[in-house]
């Protein structure tokens, strides 16, 4: 008989059992003591389940669950109280659950904060914008890259076309593992070469040009100094052949005034140029207030005008004493080259106090400073804002003694114009400036040949009257404690004439 028949047979003689009367039961006293579990209660219709082994069929063995307290929807567990797993609360578990909670939310808003920042990332990089620039295709950028690239000065000048002749690259230095550690878009790997240029007031003649070399492999910066009058005829159709005439006045009409200017410079002094930076007179004024003001140490008072004074000693100069300095030449004995001597006190100065900045105030404020420039438009430049911030963090890094300063060498001559005008100029002495030019502004290219350099001499080198300028390099450290040029006691003002 199978399991299905015994409890058939079970039922059958339970309901043909007679029924009898059942007596009251005696009310008994509750006994709390505990007693065994008893057998589940499955309800008043429902045949109690009866396990009876059948022969082949391995018996089953339930598991007895532990009883267990509800405690209610909103009643708080307190020590002792029973729970799922077994365990008691006490006062430490519920402390540490809500430090639990806490530091749950913390995690949770971590991760979302995390995956929007991703998400941020992800389409700042993401290549959806077209960048156009003149000589190069067009090319989709992220906008990260768009805003690197970004040249928001450059409409002011315009763009530098690229030199077409021999670089005359040094391959045993500048090999296909050479590389110098910062991504500029340079024409010499190693180097990066800005010309700067400082105009004067109706903007038309560049009274300043400084070639400044980064020599960014060996850490080092090189400043060329181009003395206005220097004598260039073939790029001119100014009467006086001053290079300070080429940018307004220069016989390539086909280019853009700052390309007259940089292939002057070029094809002269074999440096090629990378970048650009112009400003105005009016717009030193501006800078220089801008950071705080340029300190430095004056040996005598410098008068620009009646009324426009400098006093001597330690100083600090605003923004128009710096235009004052940069341009006074009246006094000096030697004109022009005074005051290109003497603008070489005022980089040093500018120098120490941009190195003060990143020390004192960190590179940010450095940067915030550029920003400022760059949006009140007191420069032109072709740099972006990338290539600008990577060259003022290089910049920041140098020391006084990695940062030179050479003159062209040359002397003072007279030149006797086709209209019978008699014009001071700057005779540059060619042989020279080309050997000071192989030995410190061309690491990485071969030796600049003769007759590679379009420098015309208005005096022969046989008929020098002297090569005082020939070896005029300086260190920036040096600088520090160079005296002002020599004055010429005939040319003191007037009201001073009886001191």
């Amino acid at each position: 008989m199978n399991r299905e028949e015994l409890n058939g047979e079970f039922n059958r003689k339970e309901n043909n059992a007679p029924k009898q009367l059942k007596p009251l039961r005696k009310l008994k006293k509750i006994d709390n003591t505990p007693k065994p579990s008893e057998p589940e209660y499955h309800g008043l219709h429902e045949a109690p389940q009866i396990d009876i082994p059948i022969a082949g069929e391995k018996p089953v063995h339930h598991e007895e669950k532990p009883q267990q307290v509800y405690h209610g929807l909103h009643e708080k567990g307190t020590k002792g109280d029973l729970v799922e797993s077994g365990d008691y609360y006490d006062d430490e578990d519920f402390e540490r659950s809500g430090k639990k909670s806490k530091k749950d939310i913390i995690v949770k808003t971590t991760a979302i904060l995390l995956s929007i920042a991703a998400i941020i990332t992800l389409f700042l990089n993401m290549p959806i914008l077209w960048y156009k620039k003149k000589g190069q295709p067009d090319q989709r950028v992220s906008i990260i890259k768009y805003f690197k690239l970004w040249q928001p000065l450059v409409e002011l000048e315009g763009e530098l076309e690229k030199p077409v002749t021999d670089l005359n690259i040094d391959t045993d230095v500048v090999n296909d593992d050479f590389t110098d550690g910062l991504d500029l878009p340079q024409l010499v790997e190693g180097q990066y070469t800005v010309l700067f240029l400082g105009f004067d007031e109706d903007q038309e003649l560049t009274d300043v040009i400084w070639i400044c070399q980064f020599d960014i492999a060996a850490a080092k910066l090189h400043i060329l100094q181009v003395p206005r009058d220097c004598a260039v005829p073939n790029y001119t159709s100014n009467p006086t052949t001053k290079i300070n005439s080429v940018y307004y006045e220069g016989y390539d009409q086909s280019v853009s005034k700052i390309q007259r200017v940089v292939n002057c410079i070029q094809e002269n002094f074999g440096t090629y140029i990378d970048a650009y930076i112009t400003t105005a007179c009016f717009d030193i004024v501006d800078i220089v207030d801008l950071i705080g003001g340029i300190p430095i140490h004056l040996d005598n008072e410098i008068i620009y005008e009646a009324d426009k004074i400098i006093p001597k000693g330690d100083v600090k100069l605003t923004g128009e004493q710096a235009e004052w300095f940069v341009r006074f030449r009246h006094e000096w004995l030697q004109g022009d080259i005074g005051r290109v001597q003497n603008q070489r006190r005022f980089m040093a100065a500018a120098m120490q106090k941009l190195l003060s900045i990143v020390k004192d105030e960190g590179k940010m404020k450095l940067y915030s400073y550029l920003n400022t420039i760059y949006k009140n438009k007191w420069i032109a430049t072709n740099m972006s804002v990338d290539d600008l911030s990577k060259l003022a963090d290089f910049g920041s890094t140098l020391t006084t003694d990695n940062v030179s300063v050479n003159m062209v060498p040359g002397e003072d001559a007279m030149y006797y114009a086709a209209d019978g005008v008699e014009y001071s100029i700057y005779s540059i002495h060619k042989r020279a400036t080309i050997d000071m030019l192989n030995e410190s502004f061309r690491p990485y290219q071969r030796p600049l040949l003769y007759s590679e350099s379009n420098i015309i001499e208005y005096v022969d080198e046989y008929d020098y009257q002297y090569d005082l300028y020939d070896d005029t390099g300086m260190t920036f450290e040096e600088l520090e404690t160079a005296t002002e040029p020599l004055r010429d006691p005939e040319k003191k003002p007037w009201w001073k004439e009886d001191e």
